[in-house]
């Protein structure tokens, strides 16, 4: 007995001295994170016939500024990883996106949720695939610009995920002005026109990734409104292709992208319609990242990396075949050619679709900021919305839309009640009508489920 407790006692006694020279389990150091930035030209060999404004005869005669794709990937402590992908583009093909995730999650393993496209709505870019192109030599540039650019954006994803190092992440934001609400009423109308009295949201949100030496690797940065400054044949960006290289000028090798926000009812002003313009707009909207880098308060972003992404049913308003025979006699051919399909359809005995998949994707960064993105032209009520819900918080809250997939536009329910083009009209084209009235509560009722399950 007494040899089995000497025994006894030299294992604890053992034990302790192990526990006591043991090294002690670490704590992570959460704001450790890799980063890795690229920047494609994505120009498109012309002529093409650029989409956004439908009143274009001819297709485009020259460059006035190049396309880009811009990735940046972000990968925590724990190897969480995102990729935000920006386009100088009008909008994100669902099909194309879905090939992309596709093709990265076999290559490299990285899932749906992980991968965030946006558009900056440039209204003098390339058609993608070839839609609304009427012209057959033109269309087949499209399809053919489609597979090139799907094929540009997964090498580009590879080489920012192969270009990870260690980098700080910073958070901060500024203000820009030029964006004014165009949905300006007048008797029981709504037209398009500059509303000073008209939400807004002028906030410039700035993501600054700095490397382990301590120099600027990458900038990413949103702002709310319409790319709709230059209207003319020349392929350009509009403000935000100016702006990104306004940001990058005398910073070699960094990385500039452009969020597009919730700017499906914002325009910029003055709108001469021209280059010149669309400079001074990019100017305006640099200057404010500038401000954010430079003067105002930097938050360090701590991980851990979340991020969720899902599909919203939105329903469309009740259709009947009253309303599409009116709108079969619409004097507007997109109107008038989708309302006669409709109608095809009825006849034959289909159903009409009566909801559109929205996506809406969540991307936290620990309980710093909280990236919301949403598909389609989202109205600035969205952003309003949300960032007034979320208020109170630890987290800064960035909004942006065009995310995903460009469906047309997802008005509010202040929107679409009042009907005009952003709430009315402008689907009509593409969808058997306009959204119920439920859309932004299901919209929203989403993205906070997603930030709920991003808790965890």
């Amino acid at each position: 007995m007494m040899k089995t407790l000497r025994h006894l006692g030299f294992l604890l006694g053992s034990l302790a001295l192990i526990a006591a020279t043991a090294p002690a389990a670490q704590t992570p150091d959460t704001t450790a994170w890799k980063a890795g930035a690229v920047s494609i030209d994505i120009t498109p060999e012309g002529p093409v016939w650029l989409v956004g404004f439908g009143f274009r005869t001819k297709p485009s005669d020259s460059v006035a500024h190049p396309l880009y794709a811009k990735i940046l990937a972000i990968e925590d402590y724990a190897g969480a990883r995102q990729v935000f992908v920006t386009l100088d583009l009008l909008g994100v093909p669902v099909s194309m996106r879905n090939e992309i995730v596709r093709q990265v999650s076999e290559k490299h393993q990285l899932p749906n949720e992980a991968l965030l496209m946006n558009a900056s709505h440039t209204h003098s870019g390339p058609s993608v695939e070839g839609r609304g192109v009427s012209d057959p030599t033109l269309r087949k540039k499209g399809e053919d610009y489609g597979k090139m650019l799907t094929a540009k954006i997964v090498q580009g994803i590879g080489d920012a995920l192969g270009k990870l190092e260690p980098a700080k992440l910073f958070y901060t934001r500024a203000r820009a002005g030029f964006a004014m609400n165009r949905r300006l009423p007048v008797a029981h109308e709504v037209i398009n026109s500059p509303y000073p009295d008209g939400l807004v949201d002028h906030d410039v949100p700035v993501l600054r990734v700095v490397g382990a030496d301590g120099n600027l690797r990458a900038i990413m940065f949103g702002y709310a409104c319409h790319n709709t400054t230059a209207n003319f044949q020349s392929i350009n960006g509009d403000y935000a292709g100016f702006a990104q290289s306004y940001v990058q000028e005398n910073r070699p090798g960094v990385v500039a992208l452009f969020m597009m926000g919730a700017g499906g009812d914002q325009n910029p002003y003055p709108r001469h319609l021209n280059i010149e313009q669309a400079k001074h707009h990019g100017r305006n909207l640099a200057n404010a990242v500038e401000t954010a880098l430079l003067v105002t308060r930097q938050k360090a972003l701590h991980g851990p990396l979340r991020s969720a992404y899902e599909t919203v049913d939105i329903a469309y308003a009740d259709i009947s075949r009253a309303d599409l025979e009116r709108r079969a006699r619409s004097t507007t051919a997109s109107e008038k050619t989708r309302a006669e399909a409709l109608l095809k359809q009825l006849q034959a005995g289909k159903e009409i679709p009566q909801s559109y998949p929205c996506p809406v994707q969540v991307i936290r960064f620990g309980t710093d900021v909280t990236l919301i993105a949403i598909g389609g032209e989202t109205t600035v009520d969205y952003s309003l919305r949300l960032k007034h819900e979320l208020a109170g918080g630890s987290s800064s809250v960035w909004v942006a839309g065009y995310s995903n997939d460009y469906f047309g536009y997802l008005g509010s329910k202040q929107v679409i009640l009042g009907g005009g083009y952003e709430g009315y009209s402008a689907n009509l084209g593409r969808h058997p009508g306009p959204w119920a009235t439920s859309t932004e509560d299901r919209v929203i009722g989403k993205a906070f489920d997603l930030i709920q399950a991003t808790n965890r």
